[in-house]
């Protein structure tokens, strides 16, 4: 008997705005992320410790390894995220005067500059002010 598996990895964001639901949408995690998930697994790798938000609008693809545009990256609000199960769960908050801009690009990274991007999605625009605040929480699920 055969048995067959095809494992993913795939990711899910929620935006919320100034306390509200703004946007739920799909993300795809890149080839350098997926290269990132498999060397976690022998030790290999550091943990996802940032999120990026950006101005750029190209479509997400597998072997992007950035941001087009980055605006600002912030410490998640838990470095390495919270398990549970077969996920793990990102959240980062833009507070008041930070990350400010037309937002329609984001991205998970295990360094404050630079390092390895796991995942990328590209969202309508979010027009962010000096007052608004902003959480963007990710949860990427291997099934």
């Amino acid at each position: 008997m055969d048995v067959k598996e095809n494992a993913k990895v795939v990711g899910r964001l929620q935006i919320v705005l100034n306390g509200k639901l703004y946007d739920e949408l799909d993300n795809l995690v890149v080839d350098v992320g997926k290269e990132w998930v498999a060397g976690m697994m022998t030790g290999v790798g550091n943990a996802i410790t940032h999120m990026e938000v950006g101005s750029g609008t190209t479509v997400a693809s597998a072997g992007q390894t950035a941001l087009t545009s980055a605006v600002d990256r912030n410490a998640l609000t838990v470095a390495g995220g919270t398990q549970t199960s077969n996920t793990v769960q990102y959240a980062c908050t833009w507070g008041d005067g930070d990350g400010n801009g037309a937002l329609t690009e984001a991205g998970l990274f295990d360094q404050a500059t630079g390092g390895v991007m796991l995942a990328r999605t590209v969202f309508d625009v979010i027009n962010k002010g000096p007052g608004d605040v902003m959480t963007i929480v990710w949860t990427i699920t291997v099934a």
